[in-house]
């Protein structure tokens, strides 16, 4: 291992059920679903999630389990024509394979997390759950890069 290199271990807290199998018909972000999903959260972890029926909305941070690491850095996001680095795009196939997404709480009941904002297939490892919080999460933008000047809107 090199200085440059750290080992990480992430062990995931649950598994998310959604109703895609695959990624065609899925869509591209959370705040453009309403498609309902779930958060099957592991035992161990099931005391967690008290008080997160208090928030509207939650980041849910994922594996990307069926996305391969990119063997370049330069991608084609799906709403645009044009290369830009995988660090300035949200395309899924990234060096670590993590996923984020905002979604809307439903009901929190037996380790189930029910929600809204579906976009990650089924069987997803949910890695972590935050909630969202306008005050800290909420920014008035100045640029939005490539995506102000996209080929496809």
């Amino acid at each position: 291992m090199s200085e440059k290199t750290v080992e990480i271990m992430l062990q995931p807290i649950g598994i998310l059920h959604t109703p895609f199998s695959m990624t065609e018909g899925m869509p591209i972000q959370s705040a453009r679903s309403e498609l309902p999903g779930s958060a099957e959260v592991f035992p161990e972890y099931t005391e967690g999630l008290e008080g997160v029926e208090e928030f509207s909305h939650l980041y849910l941070l994922y594996r990307l389990h069926q996305c391969q690491a990119p063997d370049r850095l330069k991608v084609k996001p799906f709403l645009d024509d044009r290369e830009h680095g995988v660090f300035a795009t949200r395309y899924p196939c990234r060096p670590n394979r993590l996923g984020i997404s905002i979604v809307r709480v439903v009901s929190c009941a037996d380790g189930v997390l029910h929600f809204l904002g579906a976009d990650m297939l089924d069987g997803t490892p949910l890695l972590d759950i935050k909630p969202y919080i306008p005050e800290f999460d909420v920014f008035e933008v100045q640029k939005s890069g490539w995506y102000e000047h996209r080929a496809f809107s």
